[in-house]
């Protein structure tokens, strides 16, 4: 396992205080693209790893990469991720897993650093929520061989239950400042056909696309996510 830093280190980490209290490493039984973790499809989407080269954009503490470069055989697994305090968290927790390498930079920023290096990407609740996709999605195609696969899933409507944005903006939402004091950071929560849209845009041919609804556990709020996955085109038809 290596380590990369290059991320600015002016830039507030809202992430700080997220994950916090985790006690460690934590076991993964397969992928999960909801929500609340526990329902719809699963490491299916992402293929037949083996001998590929895959990334996780916005990988948080680890888990999902961690599982991926040890339950699914992915030759390398680059973890991805803009915060300091979670690229620490997730270092500390599996530093120790063979083929899996932690990266601290904005995701656009590496991938755009690193052209056709990648077979297959992928993010759950992560970069392609806290990243504008106009330019993420241009650098992710960079970044994949053509025919490479990109797979996400992002919220369909906003946690308070209002619908997803029409247009491509995003939205100031509460987040916690590395000094406890209350603030707001920017997602993109938008409607699919914006995301479709997008992908097209910017170099990819939707594959399919699913909506998973989940009622909500004890307590939850009802939630739904939206899952894609796209192929990147060949550059003799972008």
């Amino acid at each position: 396992m290596t380590s990369t830093s290059s991320s600015p280190a002016d830039v507030l980490d809202c992430w700080q205080h997220y994950g916090a209290s985790s006690n460690g490493p934590r076991a993964v039984g397969r992928l999960y693209w909801d929500w609340y973790q526990r329902m719809g499809p699963g490491d299916e989407l992402l293929g037949d790893l083996a001998g590929r080269t895959v990334a996780e954009l916005g990988a948080g503490a680890g888990h999902q990469a961690a599982y991926v470069a040890t339950e699914l055989k992915a030759a390398h697994v680059i973890a991805i991720d803009s915060s300091a305090a979670q690229h620490s968290r997730s270092c500390g927790f599996y530093e120790a897993v063979p083929r899996l390498d932690f990266v601290h930079d904005d995701a656009a920023a590496h991938l755009q650093g690193h052209p056709s290096s990648l077979d297959v990407a992928y993010s759950v609740f992560g970069a392609l929520d806290f990243s504008d996709p106009q330019a993420l999605l241009p650098a992710a195609a960079v970044a994949l061989r053509p025919g490479g696969t990109l797979v996400f899933s992002t919220l369909a409507h906003y946690r308070t239950g209002a619908p997803p944005e029409t247009e491509c903006r995003p939205a100031d939402i509460p987040a916690r400042m590395p000094d406890g004091s209350p603030g707001t950071m920017q997602r993109w929560v938008l409607e699919s056909t914006v995301w479709t849209t997008l992908l097209d845009e910017h170099g990819f041919d939707l594959i399919d696309s699913d909506t998973v609804h989940d009622p909500g556990p004890d307590g939850g709020a009802p939630m739904a996510a939206s899952v894609f996955r796209a192929r990147r085109r060949s550059p003799h038809v972008l």
